[in-house]
């Protein structure tokens, strides 16, 4: 008799060691979806903690390239890779389509950026690994755009915000740019730092001249930097100090969103009478 229950108690035992997985990982599931789109004090410090994260790991690829690569600089990279990894599965795990998820820009800047992670150790130029790694602060505008949705603060402040991560994205991405081409051959640049300094200095036009581009190359990276980088900055700069759109919600339709100078609102036509300092 108890020969022939052994194996119903087998099957049973399995039915609920399966139940309790299946519950654990609903469990994690939801309570990873309250961090990511909740709207708790938890929820909140949580994404804050994201945007945290990408500007300590741009700090990191900085600082890392004014010393030789070591066995420290590799673990930290590792490290990164794996709250990386971490927060690339999670994200996919909540995600409702998978396949719309695999489509996402963000997406492949995370799995670009993992890899080159992983690929420190492997490869001996890590150059050309800057630049791929600046790109990950893109993915903070999603991060500040869900806050946006959900938070009235980040609301009001959501194309400053935006003006400023796009001015910090804008002025890394070129700083690469200028570190890949000119290191190894350019004496005066032969770290981020250098790069860096020689962008900041041009796009706001200083130019104190004690780094300069010596080769046909880099000559050509600064026209570029100067013809079009310059513009690019000034506007950047311009959304920051004077955005071109005011907030003013509209009495009859409730949108916020206008220009400056705006008599009418674009969506209904009612007479606005907006604040404004006369310029």
């Amino acid at each position: 008799m108890s020969r022939n229950l052994f194996p119903y108690y087998e099957q049973n035992k399995q039915r609920n060691g399966h139940r309790a997985l299946q519950m654990a990982a609903a469990h994690w599931k939801n309570r990873l979806l309250q961090l990511y789109t909740g709207t708790s004090a938890d929820a909140t410090y949580f994404r804050f903690g994201l945007v945290v994260f990408d500007l300590a790991t741009l700090l990191f690829f900085v600082v890392s390239s004014l010393f030789d690569p070591n066995i420290y600089i590799y673990a930290i990279d590792y490290l990164i890779a794996l709250v990386l990894a971490c927060d690339f599965f999670a994200r996919l795990s909540i995600a409702d389509n998978s396949k719309f998820f695999w489509r996402k820009l963000e997406t492949w800047l995370d799995v670009t950026v993992i890899l080159s992670l992983l690929a420190s150790m492997v490869t001996d130029n890590l150059s050309f690994l800057r630049i791929i790694r600046t790109l990950r602060l893109l993915r903070s505008h999603c991060v500040l755009r869900d806050l946006s949705e959900r938070y009235p603060w980040f609301r009001r402040q959501q194309e400053i915000l935006g003006s400023v991560l796009n001015l910090v994205v804008f002025i890394f991405f070129i700083s690469s740019c200028v570190y890949v081409v000119e290191k190894g051959v350019n004496d005066k640049i032969n770290n981020y730092m250098d790069a860096l300094y020689f962008t900041v200095t041009t796009l706001t036009t200083t130019g104190f001249g004690d780094i300069t581009m010596t080769d046909t190359v880099g000559r050509g990276l600064a026209i570029v930097i100067m013809i079009i980088g310059v513009g690019l900055f000034l506007r950047l700069v311009q959304t920051i100090f004077h955005p071109p759109k005011v907030r003013f919600p509209c009495p009859d339709c409730g949108l916020i969103n206008h220009d400056q100078d705006a008599v009418h609102c674009k969506h209904c036509g009612r007479v606005l009478n907006i604040p404004s300092d006369g310029y």
